[in-house]
């Protein structure tokens, strides 16, 4: 894997999936680093700072006017080569559950961030991607073209046994079978796509009673990311490498 393009990584997730793509024996040249407002991502700073292979970027994805230029400043770093993965972190969760308090507002909003925007960035670097995949002539994975969209359990219909988490829940749903329909259609592109739960981890969004810090879930994802082939194509995906139900 030569380049990985990581949104929302000014903290949590994001900014964990950096570091320990950093403490890899061979990590990526280029980690392009989203985030909406670069002077409050400190720790993102300083690890950029130290590593050439980081390249910050700004972006507000919830803007799809500026993908444009999103795409065009990747470009001109990575060339010829195109894009290897796109890493479609950034999302947003509610805290209204219930159905008496839930309102349209919570849910069109959850939706945008977190299935149309994944969705409108795939289709923007596709070319990039494209580009990536055709550099190599077999085989699936990362070091070819990949596309990972950061879902939840919480997505899962089978294992929905607590109800509520309207907004969230229907978005991450949505975005599921947008992550199968995507593998489908990219497939003879050789573009491999799969969806990521983290576990339920301690950050801004995951709460300080969830079980798991970020670094093992960190950790665990990018040793799946390295380890993707054409067998999981199209497959919900713990961050131990774990097959979940839809």
């Amino acid at each position: 894997m030569r380049s990985i393009l990581i949104t929302g990584c000014n903290r949590g997730l994001g900014l964990g999936l950096v570091q320990h793509l950093l403490q890899l024996p061979n990590p990526p040249e280029k980690i392009f680093a989203t985030c909406r407002d670069p002077s409050k991502a400190e720790r993102l700073r300083e690890l950029a700072e130290k590593s050439k292979n980081i390249y910050i970027i700004k972006a507000d994805l919830t803007n799809l006017n500026e993908y444009d230029s999103l795409v065009y400043v990747i470009k001109e770093h990575v060339g010829d080569d195109g894009l290897n993965v796109l890493f479609n972190n950034a999302g947003m969760a509610t805290k209204f559950t219930r159905i008496g308090l839930v309102k349209a507002e919570h849910l069109t909003e959850c939706f945008f961030v977190n299935t149309v925007v994944p969705i409108m960035l795939v289709k923007a670097f596709l070319p990039l991607l494209k580009k990536a995949a055709d550099k190599k002539n077999t085989g699936m994975g990362v070091d070819r073209a990949a596309i990972i969209n950061m879902t939840s359990i919480i997505g899962s219909i089978a294992e929905n046994t607590m109800g509520g988490f309207y907004p969230y829940r229907c978005s991450k749903t949505a975005l599921n079978a947008a992550t199968k329909s995507i593998s489908i259609d990219l497939q003879n592109d050789g573009i491999l796509v799969a969806c990521m739960h983290p576990g339920w981890v301690k950050t801004d969004m995951g709460g300080a009673n969830a079980p798991l810090d970020i670094d093992t879930s960190c950790s665990d994802m990018v040793k799946t990311l390295m380890n993707l082939s054409e067998k999981d194509n199209g497959c919900f995906l713990q961050h131990d490498g774990t097959t979940l139900p839809w």
